[in-house]
């Protein structure tokens, strides 16, 4: 590893409705590079699957963290998006001396920070965050899916589609909706 340790942080799971906002931190290393590092939106699930497992494999630390529904409804989105960015990169392994950030703004940490828009598409370590938090956000949404079935979580992940507002208004709003977003809002008001 070099003197300078910078991490990629990038965070998911602002839009969605229900589940937890998921942030990850990675210090990739130099010495281990990790082919087709990109925006976890812009690969295949298969893709984003296999890179999650190398990324965990070669990767000189990494930290997965999140802010929880009731800190989301709490604190709002933004920033409890903040706060599981600052929890990841707190959870690494190693100091770091530097944090690339994906977007225009950039949690309160202990070492110096930039901001990048677009950053998950050009950075690698910020692309290796993207995915793996991704991939594990994901995953939850599918395991949720069989404790609360007929929301559909598994397919939209708790995306705000068609077929998730018409299992609200049906089914009525879970624990893991976020009760300060607008439409979760409008189905508690309307009962």
């Amino acid at each position: 590893m070099t003197d300078r340790i910078v991490c990629g942080v990038d965070e998911v799971g602002r839009g969605p409705l229900a589940g937890p906002v998921i942030a990850a931190a990675v210090v990739l290393d130099p010495h281990n590079p990790i082919e087709g590092l990109r925006d976890s939106k812009k690969i295949s699930e298969k893709k984003r699957e296999k890179l999650n497992i190398e990324i965990r494999e070669k990767a000189y630390s990494w930290c997965i963290a999140r802010a929880d529904v009731g800190e989301i409804d709490e604190l709002n989105i933004l920033h409890a998006s903040m706060l599981a960015m600052k929890r990841a990169v707190e959870g690494l392994e190693v100091p770091v001396h530097h944090a690339l950030i994906d977007g225009n703004r950039i949690p309160d940490l202990q070492c110096s920070a930039e901001a990048i828009v677009g950053g998950d598409n050009l950075v690698d370590c910020i692309s290796a965050a993207s995915i793996i938090a991704k991939v594990e956000r994901d995953n939850e949404m599918v395991d949720m899916d069989s404790v609360y079935p007929g929301y559909g979580l598994a397919k939209h992940k708790g995306y705000p589609t068609k077929a998730h507002m018409e299992a609200l208004k049906l089914l009525g709003v879970t624990e893991i909706h976020r009760r300060s977003f607008g439409p979760v809002k409008r189905v508690l008001e309307a009962v």
